[in-house]
């Protein structure tokens, strides 16, 4: 594969550049040309862990990473295939195989995934400014929302469906009959829907869904926070407040529902070593829960990628930008270690990792069973979305014309030939002779807003060609 297809990453630790370039040969695996198509069609190869069928997770995931190939891959062809298959009650099911058959999964007879669609597409606007996108999507995700809404909501104004007996299989969370992460998922959405419509300028969409948004977390807030431990739980048939942390109670994070009291009240447990402050972060299951498994014993303890990303995005969207730096490069390092035990022998992406120690976790300990492996899309959401967003601190919107660099130390890091809509850009902070400075280099004009050490702030613009600036100058 040809690496620069993606951008080209700076960084001080050689470690996270490799595994950031292994990760670009590794996706060249996964992408599916049809072989009814010429391979030369950029916009009809797509993205798929598995060769039997397409995963409706796992399709949504890869967006995040994909949108920085710089247009040589899909990131939206793979979700583009649910679309298509949108029943006319609004249904999509998690998964189909290439006959476009739905495979049902035991227990989830009524084919849902996670509700991400709509914050799927609201990060491709922003990655892409693709407006006219949105015109042919919006439609299919008000229709895939309300029947989520007619399916799974009930009177009290909250979501109930068996998350045990769909989504994570060996997991505490028995009596949850209205679960915080799919109720969370699902006010994102509502969230999301308006944010898109407001780009359209659809009043009408966008007050509908902005009434959706305020109900809904007005719901979660008043029913499944608790004031006295600080957290947000699960609920069981009664509405009483099921007692267990787990890692889903934080997901109410993605949307900002929580206070910025119960947002640093919610953050102690995540840097508490007795809950979720693990070595390794973050475990599903508080450290202190008597059922807590330092081998994991799938989610009675395990340390699941894909969750971590989702806590980590929200610390990020309650700007929390550093804590989110530090839990990302945390758990990476973990990933490097397992990946390479010994420093030679090459080892395997696993869904999951143990909290306290390097290795993959036991999706059952008694039986020795071990969890997926070799999911790239687990882990190029660390690799290179985080990696460029959380790590190297860049947050990019085309349609504002907008570069964000959340500079989180002096040390060498940047990036080099991305492209913001045929804008190809370069950015890297280096010290030079006259102390540290940004060189920078494009095609066309762009705003650019730089945070130093969150110490001082500035806004520039970024003309066509080649310029620097010293940051002691800033």
């Amino acid at each position: 594969m040809n690496k620069s297809v993606f951008p080209k990453i700076y960084y001080y630790d050689q470690d996270f550049i490799d595994i950031y370039n292994k990760s670009l040969s590794w996706i060249q695996d996964k992408i599916i040309f049809s072989q009814a198509l010429e391979k030369s069609k950029k916009d009809k190869n797509y993205y798929s862990e598995n060769l039997g069928f397409i995963d409706q997770l796992q399709a949504c995931l890869s967006s995040f990473f994909l949108v920085y190939s710089n247009g040589e891959y899909s990131p939206t062809s793979t979700i583009d295939k649910f679309y298509e298959l949108q029943e006319a009650s609004g249904a999509i099911r998690t998964r189909y195989d290439h006959s476009n058959n739905v495979v049902y999964i035991e227990g989830n007879d009524d084919g849902i995934g996670l509700p991400i669609f709509a914050w799927v597409e609201y990060n491709l606007y922003h990655k892409t400014g693709n407006k006219k996108r949105i015109c042919d999507v919006l439609p299919i995700l008000d229709r895939y929302y309300k029947w989520i809404e007619k399916k799974f909501l009930k009177s009290n104004g909250l979501y109930s469906i068996d998350m045990n007996k769909i989504f994570y299989k060996n997991s505490p969370r028995e009596d949850a009959y209205y679960p915080i992460d799919f109720n969370s998922f699902q006010v994102h959405s509502a969230y999301c829907i308006a944010k898109l419509a407001d780009i359209l300028n659809d009043k009408n969409l966008s007050l509908e869904y902005k009434k959706r948004f305020f109900s809904l977390k007005a719901k979660i807030n008043s029913l499944m926070w608790d004031e006295k431990d600080g957290f947000y739980y699960d609920l069981d048939i009664n509405e009483n407040i099921i007692r267990c942390k787990t890692i889903v109670g934080f997901l109410p994070l993605l949307s900002e529902i929580p206070s910025e009291d119960r947002i640093e009240r919610m953050i102690f447990y995540l840097k508490s070593h007795k809950h979720f402050g693990t070595p390794n972060p973050f475990p599903t299951l508080s450290a202190n829960d008597p059922r807590f498994n330092l081998d994991g014993n799938g989610y009675y303890g395990s340390v699941y990628t894909y969750m971590n990303f989702f806590v980590i995005k929200g610390l990020e969207y309650c700007r929390r930008a550093n804590i989110a730096r530090e839990f990302t490069i945390r758990h990476l390092y973990y990933i490097l270690d397992t990946l390479l035990p010994d420093g030679k022998v090459k080892g395997h992406i696993w869904e999951a990792y143990k909290p306290m120690r390097e290795g993959p976790a036991y999706l059952n300990v008694e039986q020795k069973i071990l969890p997926e492996k070799d999911i790239i899309c687990y882990l190029a959401l660390f690799s290179i979305s985080l990696m460029i967003e959380n790590i190297i601190g860049l947050t990019i919107s085309l349609p504002d014309k907008t570069v964000y660099w959340n500079i989180p130390a002096l040390e060498v890091m940047g990036i080099e030939s991305l492209s913001l809509k045929k804008n190809q850009t370069t950015i890297i902070c280096n010290k030079g002779k006259r102390g540290w400075e940004i060189k920078m280099e494009s095609e066309k004009l762009y705003y650019f807003t730089i945070n130093i050490l969150n110490k001082k702030e500035k806004t520039l613009p970024i003309p066509s060609g080649r310029c620097s600036m010293l940051l002691d100058k800033l």
